[in-house]
């Protein structure tokens, strides 16, 4: 199914600007009562996640989020999690949770998205659209075509491995996060580095974005994004100028409201078109009454800006609920190359054909990009020497 995402309700409010991060508040006109989130704190051990059968996901997973509806639409509360502004933080018992005094610790989840009661369901932010990304044609060839080494056919694609940073580590951020205030009925937040955008937030209601804002830090951003972090210059501020005529406190009412409504268009429009212009493939993951959770994938357009996130919609189709995780230009290309192998059963001469490329510029842009495993080594030792 494919989609656009729709921030209907939402409104954009004026940018903070901190050096290089660009914080744009969201706010809702009306709260969503229905759907509540709260943070579950899993301290700092890599996470192991069973996702199949044989198949499990590595990763520094800080916290997941539970997510809590009624079926009726009625209010329902969030269960509280103590936050600080570098990250959560919770009471450790004499129920093993003390770290071990030699090796590493490994924290075990079932699934990416799990029922944990009637109306509740804990799901691990962002690796779950990180997971997809990852599954991408993961069982590999789907024709034995002669070119495919052995190992393609057994194993697919096998470890798969991605880098990313989390939000400490990005350049600016902690400290715009730390400096500016959070917005009456603020329900999320779109991060821009170097003008550039990192990354969108938005939650249901105001009393759960103040819960969660400091978990932005934890999150995970891209190569390109960290990159922009360290080399950014100050990010320009978008001043107003009031016009001359204004002569009352009525006027500059007026004046301050058209300004607001002209900044919001312009960054709807201009600023958050990679994101909010574009379709995605979405592959829903549960349902919650009138509620559903989904993963979604972008086209991977070359040299343009591809993100990929997770969204809780409700039956019209509106967002209560997003995270996104922007995609570097290898990251980019790397998905390309596999849904154009795909959509070609992955024989390579019609693959290299619908490139415009030659088989043997597509087995060394397959080498590139990481996948050279998967070709015979007298294959590719063929395309070197051509």
């Amino acid at each position: 199914m494919t989609v656009r995402l729709d921030l209907t309700g939402l409104t954009t409010r004026a940018a903070q600007v901190w050096g290089g991060v660009r914080l744009v508040p969201l706010t809702r006109d009306e709260p969503i009562t229905g759907l509540r989130l709260h943070a579950r704190a899993y301290g700092d051990d890599p996470g192991l996640v069973e996702v199949g059968r044989r198949t499990h996901y590595v990763s520094y997973i800080p916290h997941g989020f539970v997510a809590t509806w009624t079926d009726d639409d009625t209010p329902v509360a969030a269960y509280g999690t103590q936050l600080n502004a570098h990250g959560t933080s919770v009471k450790r018992g004499a129920t093993g949770d003390e770290p071990p005094a030699h090796g590493m610790r490994l924290r075990f989840h079932r699934r990416m998205a799990r029922r944990v009661d009637r109306n509740r369901l804990r799901f691990l932010p962002l690796h779950l659209a990180v997971e997809g990304y990852l599954a991408l044609h993961f069982g590999g060839p789907e024709v034995v075509w002669e070119e495919w080494s052995q190992r393609a056919i057994r194993r697919g694609l096998s470890p798969r491995v991605e880098e990313a940073y989390a939000g400490v580590e990005v350049a600016g951020l902690v400290d715009a996060l730390k400096h500016f205030e959070i917005h009456p009925g603020q329900c999320g937040v779109l991060v821009y580095v170097a003008d550039a955008l990192a990354s969108a937030f938005v939650v249901p209601h105001p009393d759960d974005y103040r819960a969660l804002h400091a978990t932005l830090v934890q999150d995970m951003y891209g190569e390109l994004v960290h990159y922009y972090a360290t080399l950014a210059t100050p990010a320009p501020r978008f001043d107003v100028r009031l016009p001359d005529d204004v002569a009352s406190l009525a006027d500059l009412r007026a004046a301050a409201a058209r300004e607001q409504a002209e900044w919001a268009r312009f960054h709807d429009a201009t600023m958050a078109d990679g994101l909010l212009g574009e379709s995605y493939a979405t592959n829903r993951v549960y349902r919650m009454g009138d509620y559903a959770l989904s993963r979604f994938l972008p086209t991977f357009r070359l040299k343009q800006e591809n993100h990929i996130g997770e969204l809780i919609t409700d039956r019209d189709g509106r967002t209560a609920y997003l995270k996104t995780f922007r995609l570097s230009e290898s990251q980019i290309r790397r998905g390309h190359l596999l849904t154009t192998l795909a959509a070609h059963h992955w024989h390579l001469p019609t693959t290299a054909t619908a490139l415009g490329v030659t088989d043997a510029q597509l087995g060394l842009r397959l080498q590139a990009a990481g996948f050279g495993a998967l070709l015979r080594e007298d294959v590719l030792s063929h395309y070197r020497a051509g």
